[in-house]
């Protein structure tokens, strides 16, 4: 069975499955002080270039979100996003449950801009009933963003001049990071997230993980955070299942190959969709395709394939998401082709 509908799909990449089954019996200390996660940190960091930084490995995009966010902002500030950001729409409020009101600002393709963030903080903070209102105390951006687009280096670090001007933490969600590293004319990679960011998450679940996210706090991590994960019910007895993935995916370059694989067909799934004459709602350089469907189109090709439903531009439309990772083939793109 052939399947567009997203990037987590199957299980593990089988190096990583390989090396779960052979350190399956090798006991190790829990929450995270294994030998395997050590190793797996200092990789990463190393990957990052920030020698001096903390990472911890928490199992799931939402849960870290809410989790760093929370651990980032004082009781009385919120989070700016862009209002198509997956915290403020595809989450479930879940940042908001642990007290971290989002702040929405317009997207534009998917991105905020430094110009509208800088303008929403110096009118908030010049309002003389500022007392009475949540002040905005970091920014989360995606990268990729939820439109699959990607910001430049000049626009992060823009971004991050406007957080250094207000005080204001930044933050990046990684879910999909490997599929932005690897896209074509990306001028970012983990060095530049690092030196703008004050914490990061670097996917994993997404880009060939069974499971897992590695956090990373380049320069200062929030006091007791261990704890804080602990309070939240994020904190792994078996720390190791991370540990261990993270750090095959930070062996030999496998991370980066597998965004490579991810984008590759992703570009050929585009070039398909153009031979089918099926326009896409906007162009995006990595694994996520947004492809715009007449109805009973997609109605039609959903029974046979699974697809992830987007947005609707008009009512005889929809937009569909085909999402690719490292176990799509090109006999699925064949099969596609033959079923359009």
């Amino acid at each position: 069975m052939i399947t567009f509908e997203n990037d987590y799909s199957c299980g593990a990449h089988p190096q990583v499955l390989r090396r779960l089954c052979e350190t399956n019996l090798i006991p190790q200390p829990g929450y995270g002080f294994d030998c395997f996660s050590d190793s797996a940190r200092q990789k990463i960091l190393a990957a990052c270039g920030c020698p001096g930084g903390e990472v911890y490995f928490l199992t799931g995009g939402t849960q870290t979100n809410a989790v760093v966010l929370s651990s980032l902002l004082k009781p009385w500030e919120g989070v700016v996003a862009a209002q198509t950001g997956h915290i403020h729409v595809h989450e479930a409020g879940a940042p908001e449950a642990l007290g971290a009101k989002i702040l929405a600002l317009p997207e534009h393709a998917g991105k905020l801009e430094a110009a509208e963030l800088r303008q929403l903080a110096a009118t908030l903070l010049a309002d003389e009933n500022v007392e009475h209102m949540v002040y905005p105390g970091a920014v989360y951006l995606s990268h990729p963003t939820e439109w699959g687009t990607l910001y430049s280096r000049a626009e992060l670090e823009a971004i991050s001049a406007v957080c250094r001007e207000f005080g204001m933490r930044l933050y990046l969600d990684g879910a999909r990071l490997a599929y932005g590293l690897a896209a074509r004319d990306t001028d970012v990679d983990l060095p530049l997230i690092a030196s703008v960011c004050d914490a990061f998450y670097i996917g994993g679940t997404k880009c060939g993980a069974l499971c897992g996210e590695a956090v990373v706090f380049p320069r200062q991590t929030p006091p007791h955070f261990i704890n804080f994960i602990k309070k939240h019910g994020a904190l792994m007895a078996k720390g190791r299942l991370c540990g261990v993935q993270f750090d095959v995916l930070f062996t030999d370059g496998l991370y980066y190959e597998i965004g490579r694989q991810g984008v590759e067909t992703a570009e050929k799934l585009k070039k398909l969709l153009a031979k089918h004459r099926i326009p896409c709602f906007m162009d995006t350089p990595t694994n996520q395709q947004f492809a715009i469907l007449e109805n009973a189109r997609y109605q039609a090709l959903r029974e046979r394939v699974p697809l992830s439903f987007w947005s609707k531009p008009d009512p005889e439309h929809t937009v569909a998401r085909f999402a690719t990772a490292w176990y799509t083939t090109d006999e699925y793109l064949k099969e596609l082709d033959q079923l359009l």
